[in-house]
């Protein structure tokens, strides 16, 4: 059997300037609109320039035919109150969304919020909140829902979103928790690109960065000169490592190790606080057939963090071309 096209959703790697955040995410996701990208994931946090819902409805009303991947806290919302967006950014641009559901954010942020439930006990919530939305945006009657974390009595979402504009829901956590939830609620399982590339891939979904050029030894060079290795960088991880539960990024940060190995996989843009995820790095034939061989195991839906840079976003482009998955 053939596998599936690649479903690429791109995301700016870390921007730590509000003057530009906007206008580089616009400028991703304009790209990304006419280059045949599924849409653009949008992040959610304290610390986050624009609150996601308000910049998907942004990037809809600017673009043609993008559907944005909206990340999604119980921490922040209701149910309903994601499900009225959901159906309100519908009714606007006839799309459909993707929700990327997380429970993390920093610990200092969910002091800050009053939040004291535990790392279990917010995943139970989160698979709470997924089966809730679900009924209220398929339901055609009033949904009555009673669970530990949320109950409805004859609460109704109106109207009823049209089956082809149902979004698809993500869960990128790496817990026992969000695994668990993940397969209890159908939701679309992510993970991390494995050091080893081979081995580990159990997952539809993956996260991780492309950095190509024509030729290997090219891109290495070049990746290197755009993710420099320093110590001011490495400090503000540690700051960040200090202050989270997240299990994928302690995972991560546990190999510690800024090699560019010969298989192309790099942690140092996350390891100098660049990246929220490891980098895969070669020409646009070795990427393009590694692409290949992941969807011929299962891959899906891709997390791409990317450059906010049209040169750079191009070879991105021609190494997902090579795969022609994409």
């Amino acid at each position: 059997m053939t596998p599936r096209r690649l479903r690429v959703f791109p995301a700016i790697s870390r921007n730590r300037d509000p003057g530009t955040y906007v206008g580089e995410l616009m400028r991703v996701a304009q790209f990304a609109d006419g280059n045949a990208f599924e849409g653009i994931l949008l992040f959610e946090g304290n610390d986050v320039f624009v609150e996601p819902w308000a910049m998907a409805q942004h990037i809809m009303a600017a673009t043609t035919r993008s559907s944005p991947l909206i990340a999604v806290n119980p921490v922040y919302m209701h149910p309903f109150t994601a499900a009225k967006f959901v159906s309100s950014l519908a009714q606007l641009h006839g799309r459909k969304i993707y929700l990327n559901m997380i429970t993390g954010t920093a610990v200092s942020d969910l002091q800050g919020l009053g939040d004291d439930q535990s790392h279990a006990d917010r995943y139970i919530r989160l698979g709470e909140f997924v089966e809730l939305m679900r009924q209220l945006l398929s339901s055609p009657r009033p949904v009555n829902f009673e669970g530990r974390f949320y109950r409805a009595h004859h609460l109704q979402l109106r109207p009823r979103l049209p089956p082809e504009l149902m979004p698809e829901f993500l869960i990128a956590g790496q817990s026992e928790a969000a695994q668990r939830v993940a397969k209890e609620t159908g939701c679309i399982k992510m993970q991390m690109l494995p050091p080893d590339l081979d081995r580990g891939l159990d997952s539809p979904g993956m996260n991780f960065g492309i950095f190509a050029r024509e030729g290997r030894e090219e891109a290495r060079r070049a990746a290197k000169l755009r993710f420099r290795d320093n110590s001011d960088d490495r400090e503000l991880l540690v700051f960040t490592m200090e202050n989270t539960d997240s299990v994928w990024k302690r995972h991560l940060y546990a190999g510690q190790n800024a090699e560019l190995r010969d298989n192309g996989y790099w942690l140092l843009p996350f390891l100098t606080f660049q990246a929220d995820c490891p980098y895969l790095v070669g020409s646009y034939e070795e990427i393009g057939a590694k692409l290949k061989a992941f969807a011929a195991k299962g891959l899906t839906t891709v997390m791409l963090d990317m450059v906010a840079d049209e040169a750079e976003m191009q070879h991105v482009c021609k190494a997902l071309a090579a795969s022609g998955m994409f």
